[in-house]
């Protein structure tokens, strides 16, 4: 492990509280504090000395901070290394991909890489998630661990050692295995369930891993570079027959050869301890090593004319169902089968490669092989036939190589090995392919299918539902006028939408928009801007996208009144307060305007965070509860649940506090509500003076003594507008009518008692 102990120094303190390893962002940053702390003092040269002094400190510091906290994260990938692979020799990075490969001897343990050098695909904060996937000779991921992330969701919420126990599952799938968090309509896929809160962020760390597994398990030739699940494995045709030479054989590609000469050999071995070892002399490097030939016996073309047609049928009859029969012939100085071969062992110099996998011979599956018949085939010093048995699930149609290990003594026990690929394909007109059904072709259409696109497919419920309550707010937001004459059956319908907005969009489809969704749009904008980091959350893109145009035609009293699960949350509870006779306070006027500016200072303040570090901005946007209410459902440490707690319970005295003077993202919805379109919520001339019913009804103090609604404060409950249209509430009206009743003239046709005069007698 010396590659590791190169950087195991001493370590300052500058990472406390948290165990994400650096970033380039903070490594920039020190970049830039170094810089800004080397400017000099110009008014002497012992100023100047001064501040070159305090530079050289400060840089010699971070320079350490720099080394301690690159220790740290080689410390973590190393840990893990020893931890799936003991006592491993760790080689340097190489290639394209910056791959370590595990040794211990001669022998090949595995292989270590970091997917950010393979993939870059964005999470849900807009930046990649950095992961240590270790895999062994046959493709198979024996470990997945996560070493650097970004997304708020895991920073400041779900714990994060839920997404360790996520990529733990990872272990034993092949490389070029097809894996679907959730539910696959493809039976052949294997399915890992999802973080719950978290989906996004799985479903990209399932992306992330298994694209940078297979890109790397295919660079070295571990798996084939078809991506997906395997299909279904060809069949041969039976029926397919005619006469053939040895020449047509092999110029067709039913015979591969592969023809090593002792020149080859010799530059195989080189940089290798056996280097210098039994080499050819030079006027012997190019003659003939191995002539080696391999075929595969079932189809009738090829065994027929190889075998002879009484061989060939013999063989046939005792392959059983899915076996196939495959044929190496070689010539030249070098045995294929060895001379070290004992009964009941394993031929250790051939073996097949398919889709990854290794399939070796015993003497069980070997059949000595003397008579061959194709006209014009040449003579060979060793022929056989070897058995692929049913269990190996070998495909006929798919590539397959012959693998030839050749070993050079370097010791009394030790050598080394160096292997030469036969590579084989069998030509179409000799096999059938199946033709996929309905079920593979949808799986198929799933698997290519973008990443955003499969997502929306598996929350289509949740985004029928949502779309249908949008568009009955948009029916309501549109009628206001009529709906606002039957007050009765507008509270009871805005108190239902405002219980499903809690439990539907906010606790079950985490429909629960933040500022750190619009820190992240801003500075997506300004760097690398993708829609499909922004579509890969149906649920939070179609409220994003109802919300923009709400705020265009209304303001943002749209969303902060019907569409925010912890606003609708504050509200519903408030209503119950008032429903028990609890005492509700109210600040004065004065007061409660100037304590609007703190949310617009508090969002301020982020966005300066974010300029200068992402991170630190998502985990200073804990002011907002949204996460411990709504997307954790208070499941999370007690102080950030006290503090959640303690904004509901002010809110029982005083309606919506936190949305009124804290909320970041209602400041950030209040400024282009300057742009909007219309204004529909009506006044008259006598709202402010003499009127002030509205004013002093409002619950959340958005309308001023002078009766005008400010729309940056206004949560479009529309109280005010049933005011408005009800006659025997709103003071105007009533007057208005009073003055009616007043001044109208009695009836000129007045239904008069008639009198009767009685005479007497």
């Amino acid at each position: 492990m010396a590659q590791w102990n190169q950087t195991a120094g001493t370590e300052l303190d500058c990472n406390q509280g948290g165990n994400e390893s650096p970033s380039p962002t903070m490594r920039a940053t020190s970049r830039s504090a170094v810089g800004n702390s080397m400017k000099a003092h110009r008014f002497s040269a012992r100023g100047a000395l001064r501040a070159w002094g305090n530079g050289l400190v400060v840089l010699l510091a971070l320079m350490m901070c720099s080394f301690g906290l690159q220790a740290r994260e080689y410390e973590v990938e190393r840990q893990r290394i020893e931890q799936v692979f003991p006592q491993a020799e760790v080689s340097e990075p190489e290639g394209e991909y910056q791959v370590r490969t595990l040794r211990k001897g001669d022998e090949i343990l595995g292989y270590a890489f970091q997917t950010i050098n393979v993939v870059d695909i964005p999470a849900y904060s807009g930046k990649p998630i950095n992961l240590q996937v270790l895999l062994d000779p046959q493709g198979t991921i024996k470990d997945a661990y996560v070493l650097e992330h970004h997304e708020p969701i895991l920073l400041i919420g779900i714990p994060e050692q839920k997404l360790h126990d996520f990529t733990a599952k990872y272990q034993g799938v092949k490389a070029d295995q097809r894996v679907v968090v959730g539910h696959s309509s493809d039976s052949n896929a294997v399915t890992i369930d999802a973080v719950t809160g978290a989906t996004v962020t799985v479903m990209v760390v399932n992306e992330i891993v298994m694209r940078a597994a297979h890109e790397v398990a295919v660079s070295l030739k571990l798996v084939e570079p078809a991506a997906g699940g395997r299909s279904k494995p060809a069949t041969v045709r039976a029926d397919v027959y005619q006469p053939a030479s040895w020449a047509e054989l092999t110029g067709n590609g039913a015979i591969r050869r592969l023809l090593l000469t002792y020149g080859q050999i010799d530059e195989a071995f080189k940089g290798t301890e056996a280097e210098g070892i039994d080499e050819a002399e030079p006027d012997e490097k190019g003659e003939t090593f191995i002539d080696l030939y391999a075929t595969e016996l079932n189809p009738p073309t090829i065994g027929r004319n190889l075998l002879g047609e009484a061989q060939y049928t013999d063989l046939m009859s005792t392959l059983k169902p899915g076996e196939h029969a495959i044929a190496v012939l070689g010539s030249g100085d070098y045995s294929f089968k060895g001379s070290g071969y004992v009964r009941g062992g394993i031929f250790d110099r051939v073996q097949l490669r398919q889709f990854g996998n290794i399939i070796s011979f015993r003497d069980l599956d070997y059949i000595r092989l003397s008579d061959v018949y194709a006209e014009g085939m040449p003579e060979f010093r060793e022929m056989a036939i070897f058995i692929i048995r049913e269990h190996v699930a070998f495909d006929p149609g798919s590539p397959w190589s012959l693998e030839l290990l050749v070993r050079r003594q370097t010791g009394p026990v030790a050598g080394v090995f160096t292997s030469f690929e036969l590579p084989y394909q069998m030509p179409e007109a000799y096999i059938e392919r199946p033709q996929p059904t309905a079920e593979e072709l949808a799986a198929i259409e799933e698997a290519n299918r973008p990443m955003w696109v499969n997502i929306w497919y598996q929350k289509s419920f949740q985004i029928g539902v949502i779309v249908a309550a949008l568009g009955l707010l948009t029916v309501i937001l549109f009628l206001q006028d009529k709906f606002t004459q039957h007050p009765n059956f507008l509270h009871w319908l805005r108190r239902g939408y405002l219980i499903f907005t809690v439990v539907f969009i906010g606790w079950y489809a985490l429909g629960q928009l933040s500022v750190v969704n619009v820190l992240t749009f801003v500075h997506a904008l300004f760097q690398d801007f993708r829609w499909e980091l922004f579509l890969s959350d149906p649920v939070i893109f179609i409220l994003w996208t109802f919300t923009a145009a709400s705020i265009l035609l209304w303001g943002r009293g749209v969303f902060c009144g019907w569409l925010c699960p912890f606003g609708a949350l504050q509200e519903l509870i408030n209503e119950a307060a008032r429903k028990l006779k609890i005492p509700q306070y109210e600040l004065p006027f004065a007061v409660h305007e100037r304590l609007w500016a703190i949310k617009y200072i508090i969002l301020l303040v982020l966005f300066g965070i974010s300029l200068e570090s992402m991170m630190m901005a998502e985990k200073a946007a804990e002011v907002e509860p949204f996460k411990t209410a709504i997307m954790l459902k208070f499941d999370r440490q007690w102080w950030f649940v006290l503090y959640a707690v303690f904004l509901l319970v002010i809110n029982i005295f005083t309606r919506k506090v936190y949305c009124r003077y804290v909320c970041p993202l209602g400041a950030a919805l209040a400024i282009p509500t300057k742009l909007r379109l219309f204004d529909w919520l009506k006044r008259r001339k006598e709202c402010g003076s003499p009127c002030q019913l509205c004013a002093k009804e409002c619950e959340i103090q958005a309308i001023h003594p002078d009766g005008h609604i400010n729309a940056n404060e206004c949560h479009y409950c529309l109280d005010c507008q049933m005011t408005y249209h009800n006659e025997h509430k709103c003071p105007p009206l009533v007057n208005k009518n009073k003055r009616k009743k007043r001044e109208k003239p009695a009836p000129a046709d007045a239904n008069l008692i008639p009198v009767v005069e009685v005479v007497e007698p």
